[in-house]
């Protein structure tokens, strides 16, 4: 996971509550676009036109969590995440 150590992993929130890593509980994420891919697409070149999702990576564990739409918010670890509303 080297590429993710240049930056300080975020929190997330999913509508409004705190996400953690469903295999290991953390909650720090890197995060990062992740393509998903279509064999249709692939196999006629296209590749590049599949729909993409945001990919939340654990930084303790690496496992991968997938969102596609606008319900995930991240958050600058040192501010932490905002005052309940």
């Amino acid at each position: 996971m080297g590429i993710f150590r240049r930056r300080q992993p975020d929190l997330a929130t999913v509508h409004n509550k705190p996400l953690t890593c469903v295999v290991c509980g953390f909650a720090e994420f890197w995060n990062r676009e992740v393509k998903l891919n279509s064999t249709g697409l692939e196999l006629l070149d296209l590749g590049w036109a599949n729909q993409s999702a945001l990919g939340l990576i654990c930084a303790r564990c690496g496992y991968v969590h997938e969102f596609v739409g606008d319900a995930v918010t991240l958050w600058k670890r040192e501010r932490g995440y905002p005052a309940a509303q």
